[in-house]
């Protein structure tokens, strides 16, 4: 099968540091390809794949200075897609909405994974207007605000199998990674980490919009002698990080799409407590792969509970559940009933 993956140009596919999407069609491309696909990734030139790299931009947007406008990098993108539209079996975006308008108008096999939370009310009108545009969530919780959109499938994230070590002894520190910002509620760490006496490592980025509330927010709060902030790291680091942890923080106040560092801390054995919302009841397993929680008292609770869990059966359900191999093959067969349904398409005209 000839496979376009059109990925954000705001990280390098895989991402230097922090960034899930571009994570995500790193690991579903290398997979492809080593199931025997064709693969061509349309991304930033500072990429690394075994596909056909398309380079954009010579660098990943965010980590380029002298970059002012970032979407005239998209459009850029977005038209050498098309142009080689023919060439592809299928193409797969990952740039959420904006080629909407031309893949109407393109007689190409296409469908669109939505990574973001969709939860926004300017995104109705959109999503109503373009209800032919095939999509596909990343968990069933995602879809919850546009039910009737035209989705194709929900399919999980996955990772390598390989790519985190099982480690079955915990660690003596509590871990978060991530972002800092207001919906992923470092501040609710901290106090957990702070009630019940254990270390806490933060591990997350700073975007620019975020800054202002990090400053205000959360340094103050850094000043605790348990906290200790590491900043933003890579996936070589993130491998430790996670698998030396007691336990991985996931405390959000968001409709959360999927979080993937939840399943990378299941990959290393590590257990995760997180706050109920978005997609957390569907990749968690209580009691299990770890607890859900539903405010302080219960996230406290939790935390002297994780003895109770099991660091193997963590790392059972990541081999299950969420592994690349996994993801590959449930995208390939739904790219495999779109192109049987264009083609059916194309012999009825």
């Amino acid at each position: 099968m000839k496979i376009a993956q059109v990925a954000p140009l705001y990280e390098s596919v895989p991402p230097k540091y922090y960034g899930g999407t571009e994570r995500v069609v790193s690991y579903l491309t290398e997979e492809l390809v080593r199931q025997g696909h064709e693969v061509t990734l349309f991304a930033s030139g500072d990429s690394e794949t075994k596909a056909r790299l398309m380079a954009v931009c010579p660098r990943s947007l965010r980590l380029d200075k002298r970059c002012r406008d970032q979407m005239a990098h998209h459009y850029i993108m977005l038209e050498d897609v098309f142009q080689r539209g023919a060439e592809f079996d299928i193409i797969h975006f990952h740039v959420d909405y904006m080629h909407f308008p031309q893949s109407r108008r393109e007689a190409i096999t296409h469908v669109t994974t939505l990574h973001g939370r969709l939860d926004i009310p300017d995104l109705v009108p959109l999503y109503h207007e373009f209800r032919d545009m095939p999509v596909i969530s990343i968990s069933n919780g995602q879809r919850e605000p546009l039910p009737w959109a035209n989705w194709q499938a929900t399919v999980y994230h996955g990772l390598p199998e390989d790519i985190y070590r099982f480690r079955p002894e915990p660690g003596k520190y509590l871990a978060f990674l991530g972002r800092i910002s207001p919906e992923k509620r470092v501040d609710r760490a901290i106090e957990i980490a702070t009630r019940v006496g254990m270390p806490l490592k933060i591990a997350a980025k700073v975007d620019r919009v975020d800054k202002d509330y990090f400053e205000s927010v959360i340094t103050p709060l850094l000043r605790n002698s348990l906290v200790e902030f590491v900043g933003e790291i890579g996936d070589g680091e993130k491998d430790e990080f996670l698998g030396n942890a007691y336990a991985l923080l996931f405390p959000i106040d968001w409709p959360e799409p999927f979080g993937l560092v939840m399943i990378e801390a299941m990959a290393c054995g590590t257990p995760v407590i997180a706050y109920r919302g978005g997609a957390v009841p569907e990749i968690m397993e209580q009691g299990h792969t770890g607890f859900i929680v539903h405010g302080l008292e219960d996230a406290v609770e939790a935390v002297r509970n994780v003895p109770q869990l099991s660091r193997k059966r963590c790392r059972e359900v990541f081999e299950r559940r969420f592994t690349a191999t996994r993801m590959a093959h449930d995208y390939v067969q739904q790219f495999e009933r779109l192109i049987a349904r264009s083609q059916e398409v194309s012999e009825a005209a």
